[in-house]
């Protein structure tokens, strides 16, 4: 495995999750892959389950983590090419990379979407800059557009605590008081797509997802009638991603707090449990009493995190090997 950013990447979704269950009950059993071996993580932005479930998932592994806060802990980073450096950005990608990637074997990148320009986010810009220059496997530990670390370990959760055959597992937006990019929801979707669950997505109209994620997932824009029957609810804002009118890219269309995920919509589910990959706004996401519920997944999905990740460093560290 060179890269991890979609589903694709991590081959039959049958095996990896079997891949998963045996590194979530052994998780030492592979610690000699990554004796002398270095992962460097990098963050772009603040981080609080990817950075320490990533170090966990290397320290699992047997390999030695650097983790670098860009611009805190080295130089703020120019991620454009063609422009003159009269900011306030000394150094640039395209020396930055190669110089981080002679002190590692792997690159976790997180960098999140600037919500300004749409072409710009989706091209990938700064995760395609390391895979170019680095010539090491990099991890996308969140990117502008996708989060696949979060997704695989949300249908960890999802297959740990079914209790049908084909769940319905509903995607619901939620308001925020800021603008946030669509990484998780389009990883979200893509993910679920690719398993065997039966998937509805629910958000007010100017929020559709790109298609390239959604795929041919259901799209109900009455979220009560979306959350009928469902046996997972995963709650989510995002931002406009700008599918039909590129010029609301990032918007804020809606913050209407009857989206908000409480006891009135889960009462209409199959008691479903109840998803969200956090940090959470509390009673603007969703209300108290239903994620201190007992069908409340968070924290066991953000242990899973630790998982996830193992599995794909796992999966580098094979390939290295050989």
């Amino acid at each position: 495995m060179k890269t991890f950013f979609h589903v694709s990447d991590i081959g039959d979704l049958k095996a990896a999750l079997e891949e998963a269950k045996q590194v979530k009950a052994t998780p030492y059993a592979w610690k000699h892959l990554g004796v002398n071996k270095t992962i460097m993580l990098v963050f772009f932005n603040s981080s609080l389950r990817t950075r320490l479930s990533s170090q966990k998932a290397a320290l699992n592994l047997g390999m030695d983590p650097i983790v670098l806060n860009i611009g805190q802990d080295s130089w703020k980073l120019e991620t454009e090419m063609g422009v003159v450096m009269d900011g306030d950005k000394s150094e640039h990608l395209r020396e930055a990379i190669p110089v981080m990637a002679s002190y590692c074997d792997i690159i976790g990148v997180r960098s999140f979407a600037g919500l300004k320009d749409r072409e710009y986010d989706y091209n990938e810009t700064v995760l395609r800059q390391f895979i170019e220059y680095s010539g090491k496997p990099v991890i996308s530990l969140e990117s502008a557009t996708v989060h696949p670390c979060q997704a695989f370990a949300d249908l960890i959760t999802i297959e740990e605590y079914r209790k049908t055959r084909r769940p319905k597992v509903v995607l619901t937006w939620a308001p925020h008081p800021r603008a946030l990019p669509q990484a998780v929801p389009n990883s979200f979707a893509e993910w679920m797509n690719a398993a065997d669950v039966d998937l509805v997505i629910t958000h007010p109209h100017g929020y559709e997802l790109d298609p390239k994620f959604t795929g041919g997932a259901v799209v109900e824009y009455d979220q009560m009638k979306a959350l009928e029957g469902a046996d997972f609810v995963y709650a989510k804002n995002w931002s406009c991603p700008g599918v039909t009118d590129p010029s609301q890219y990032g918007a804020i269309l809606s913050k209407d707090m009857g989206w908000t995920v409480d006891a009135r919509h889960m009462a209409v589910t199959n008691n479903a449990f109840f998803m969200h990959c956090l940090p959470v706004r509390r009673n603007m996401i969703v209300s108290d009493e239903v994620i201190d519920s007992p069908e409340s997944l968070v924290i066991p999905e953000a242990a899973n995190r630790v998982v996830s990740a193992q599995v794909v460093m796992k999966r580098m560290l094979e390939d290295l090997a050989k």
